[in-house]
């Protein structure tokens, strides 16, 4: 199967919104002080909220990566055979 390139280009924008979006609130997750168990960041055991929310990020970090790559596919099959 062969995509268009507007939804090569889309796929590709969904990859670059992921890397864009997750590691500002990763960043975010990371100063909270639901984060912590002392409730000062970086001080003390690390939170189930913490802990839910890398998951979280590195799952959709994975599958906007992966989603970015088959749009990036996708864009260099569409140049291989160009549909009249």
């Amino acid at each position: 199967m062969v995509l268009s390139r507007r939804w090569a280009v889309f796929l590709v924008g969904v990859g670059i919104w992921t890397w864009v979006i997750w590691p500002r609130f990763a960043v975010a997750i990371w100063q909270d002080p639901r984060s912590w168990a002392s409730g000062t960041v970086g001080d003390g055991a690390a939170t189930g909220f913490l802990w839910v929310h890398v998951l979280l990020i590195g799952a959709s970090l994975v599958i906007g990566s992966a989603v970015g790559v088959l749009g990036l596919r996708a864009w260099f099959a569409v140049r291989r055979h160009p549909t009249n």
